[in-house]
């Protein structure tokens, strides 16, 4: 299985559905909440090019995007080749 990395805060109703259908696919995550700790919060945006919005997903290392971007990803069905290797 890939190593699949989301950045999360608890409030967030995205990193909710992002991992809703990471569940739904079978795939464990590491979840990272970066809600109470700058630091956390500064490598995140730095690792996501800039990007400073929750969630963040990373899939072996790869930043993938965002709630929209995984989504979509499945819908065009190219997660599961992602998640599956």
């Amino acid at each position: 299985m890939p190593r699949i990395e989301i950045f999360t805060t608890p409030w967030c109703p995205y990193c909710v559905a992002a991992k809703r259908l990471l569940e739904r696919k079978g795939a464990s995550y590491e979840e990272t909440d970066v809600s109470g700790d700058i630091r956390l919060r500064q490598e995140m945006t730095q690792r996501a090019m800039g990007r400073r919005t929750v969630p963040q997903i990373f899939i072996d290392n790869r930043h993938i995007g965002g709630a929209d971007e995984l989504h979509t990803l499945d819908r065009m069905g190219k997660l599961d080749p992602l998640i599956a290797r």
